[in-house]
């Protein structure tokens, strides 16, 4: 015990809600208030690491919940549909993908998998990854945004009494009230995230509690005086007289693709793997809210149209209006005087982009969403390749 409070000399405790909400747990588990990065896997209470001799690729999803069913649709309109026979099986496969089997966990699970070898690829959250990968070396991030599952781990205090002129974390730090007598009680299930967060800035005093539902009621009930939690629009916590302060955002969260750096290295075929898996997502990503404009123009040559074209600043597509001839046949003879303009625009500045075809002489305007867009090289791959040192 004193050699942990020798390398985490501010006050972090922990408490569990098993049998009762402030049941103080043992000095075993109030070690996950250490900086550390250990690498190993805690299962039941010990550490493990385990190698694989497996041939089969593994990638753990989400198993329940929004986040299951929004990767599920990604890998759909990536042309990777999962296909599980039985829906009670944790078990399944993407046919396109040889070799590849889908496991259904727990995102934290799926994160404790990667680091034991069990998984070699995951899509959960960047702050799944983070609070239980803890600094890990061997989990690499792939892809960093999926553009699903947004949200926020924020801190959040209630808008009264003591707090009512608390609007920053450097107010809060500096609040008299927090002693060794008496901390600040943060309830969260963030115990790795919590107390780094806290001793970074400058909260000396401060004990964790954890508890299953709703942290939000934590303060109203009295067992705690700040929650530490996921939020999205913010709703529920205005709805209970809580707030958020400026410097208590802990980190932005999303969608990831997750992988095990030993994996992509040692495992056969897990790197080509993991290479078409990105190529899809970015190549669908990117074209997401994308739509294809083709016009027809009349005009004396490509040149001459593609000047007009790019005097309008909508119409530069993605790297240039694709112009080409468009052949009619007129009074016997085959002619090209008008010319086909092929472009890339964004949702927002669709009509827009019309009404400037139309007012440069564009006609019969034809309009199509993208499903990709593909790269000559998808540019998360060679990063990708430089942090395997490869």
């Amino acid at each position: 015990m004193s050699m942990f409070l020798q390398q985490c000399p501010s006050l972090f405790t922990f408490s569990s809600s098993t049998s009762s909400f402030l049941t103080q747990i043992s000095v075993k588990s109030t070690v996950l208030c250490c900086l550390s990065s250990s690498p190993l896997t805690v299962v039941n209470g010990n550490t493990e690491r385990r190698s694989s001799n497996r041939n089969e690729i593994r990638l753990g999803l989400p198993s329940k919940g929004r986040m299951a069913v929004d990767t599920l649709d990604l890998l759909k309109d990536c042309q990777l549909s999962v296909r599980q026979v039985n829906p009670r099986q944790y078990v399944a496969e993407i046919p396109q993908l040889s070799n590849m089997e889908v496991w259904f966990q727990r995102p934290k699970d799926i994160v404790r998998k990667l680091l034991s070898g069990d998984l070699d690829l995951g899509i959960v959250g960047l702050d799944t990854v983070t609070e239980y990968g803890q600094g890990s070396d061997d989990l690499i991030i792939v892809h960093d945004a999926l553009e699903y599952g947004e949200c926020r781990l924020s801190l959040a205090i209630p808008k009264y009494g003591i707090f009512e002129n608390v609007s920053s974390m450097k107010d809060l730090a500096q609040m008299p009230q927090w002693t060794v007598e008496r901390p600040l009680r943060v309830a969260t299930g963030f115990t790795y995230l919590g107390p780094k967060f806290m001793k970074e800035n400058g909260l000396k005093y401060v004990t964790f509690s954890t508890a299953d539902g709703a942290l939000e009621a934590a303060p109203a009930m009295g067992i705690a005086d700040a929650i530490l939690d996921l939020v999205s629009s913010g709703t529920t916590l205005r709805e209970n007289n809580l707030k958020e302060i400026e410097g208590g955002v802990v980190l932005e969260s999303q969608a990831v693709l997750v992988a095990s750096r030993k994996s992509l290295i040692h495992r056969k075929g897990a790197l080509d793997a993991t290479h078409e898996i990105l190529e899809r997502l970015e190549a669908h990503l990117r074209a997401f809210g994308q739509f294809t404009v083709t016009a027809n123009m009349r005009g004396s040559s490509a040149e001459e149209v593609a000047e007009r074209v790019l005097t309008q600043p909508s119409l530069s597509g993605l790297q240039g209006p694709t112009i080409s001839p468009v052949f009619r046949k007129c009074d016997g003879r085959v002619a090209a005087d008008y010319y086909a303009i092929v472009i890339c625009v964004p949702k927002k500045a669709l009509y827009k982009s019309v009404q400037q075809l139309r007012a440069i002489g564009g006609s019969g305007v034809l309009i199509s969403p993208l499903t990709y867009i593909f790269d000559e090289e998808t540019p998360r791959w060679p990063k990708l390749l430089s942090k395997l040192g490869l």
